[in-house]
């Protein structure tokens, strides 16, 4: 009796035991199988150039990361052309450029400036007449009666009939052969070739003025401060030569036949009765 209760208690043991081998068993296998499914870990040292270029997934910029930049097409994978605006680079206030502010400058210039840039020298003008970093040949200089005006190197030179820029040029010339690229400045200082007279009882200061910039008769007769209480300003006339104009200043002063308000040239005689 106690030889078959022994015998039974055995075959459970071994039962218990063999069930706890098979799990442990099955277990083991089943942990084997997973860890050959999971690739291997990325190598965080690997340069990203090393990647295989033909299997290389590029990246695909994210629309709410850059607002400058618009999803994909779907279809083809590219960008559309307008997805990166090209903006022009941003001027600063007030900035413009070399031919804009040119243009502006030549505008500014008015006739009476452009009349003055054209003056034509006459004989008995004066001259100021500028060599840079050269004192020995600046100085003002007399226009003589023959038009001819005398310098230091280059002796007579013809002066009446040029206008300013053309004699600097024709002395520029003259003086590059004693100088290396020599500068000069030229002005009128005093003219005395051109030049309207006044005349008339009525004048309030008759004499001769000089006709430095085109003027009108209004403007002529204002330079020579006007008229006297007893002058007759309807009867004032212009003669040229063998010419006569007529001006009335009471209908010119009130705009009326402005057309009599000509522009006095050099050698005009204005009468005031």
């Amino acid at each position: 009796m106690m030889t078959r209760l022994f015998f039974y208690r055995s075959l459970r043991l071994s039962a218990r035991l063999g069930a706890v081998l098979i799990c442990v068993t099955a277990q083991s296998y089943a942990q084997g199988q997973t860890a050959d499914k999971v690739p291997p870990a990325a190598d965080p040292i690997a340069s990203p150039a090393s990647a295989d270029p033909a299997t290389a997934v590029p990246a695909t910029p994210n629309p709410a990361a850059s607002p400058n930049l618009t999803a994909p097409n779907a279809a083809t994978g590219t960008l559309p052309e307008k997805a990166i605006p090209q903006n022009p680079p941003a001027r600063k206030p007030g900035a413009e450029s070399a031919d804009s502010a040119a243009s502006k400058e030549a505008s500014k210039d008015t006739p009476k400036d452009k009349a003055k840039a054209a003056y034509v020298i006459g004989s008995l003008d004066v001259l100021s007449v500028k060599v840079w970093n050269n004192i020995n040949l600046s100085g003002f200089v007399d226009v003589r009666p023959d038009g001819m005006i005398s310098l230091p190197l280059i002796g007579e030179v013809k002066a009446d009939g040029s206008t300013v820029e053309e004699l600097r040029k024709t002395l520029t010339a003259k003086l590059s052969e004693f100088l290396t690229e020599p500068e000069i400045d030229i002005q009128v200082t005093k003219i005395n070739s051109k030049k309207y007279l006044i005349l008339g009882e009525g004048a309030n200061r008759p004499g001769a003025f000089p006709l430095t910039e085109p003027i009108t008769v209004m403007e002529a007769l204002s330079n020579a401060g006007g008229f006297r209480d007893f002058a007759n300003p309807k009867k004032i006339y212009i003669l040229r030569g063998s010419q006569r104009f007529d001006f009335n200043y009471k209908d010119v002063s009130k705009g009326k036949h402005l057309e009599q308000d000509i522009q006095i040239q050099n050698g005009d005689r204005i009468f005031i009765p």
